[in-house]
């Protein structure tokens, strides 16, 4: 499992995320304070606080495809 800080801090970033992490097969998901959901879920996604620290957790070890797909919310 990796975990990595992200910012979505406008809808359609949310949106965007969403259909990238969608295409990939393993699980992903999305931690904000002590809430946990999918992060393949739009509805969920904009249920979150985005002005607290959101990490993904990638379930699987293959994601270097999905970190240079996500690049741009990666906060480094």
């Amino acid at each position: 499992m990796k975990s990595i800080k992200i910012k979505l801090d406008k809808l359609e970033n949310i949106h965007t995320f969403v259909k990238i992490v969608e295409k990939f097969p393993f699980d992903i998901d999305l931690k904000s304070g002590r809430y946990v959901i999918d992060a393949k879920s739009l509805l969920g996604v904009c249920s979150l606080d985005t002005s607290q620290e959101i990490i993904m957790e990638i379930h699987s070890e293959q994601y270097d495809k999905l970190l240079q797909e996500l690049n741009d919310y990666i906060i480094k």
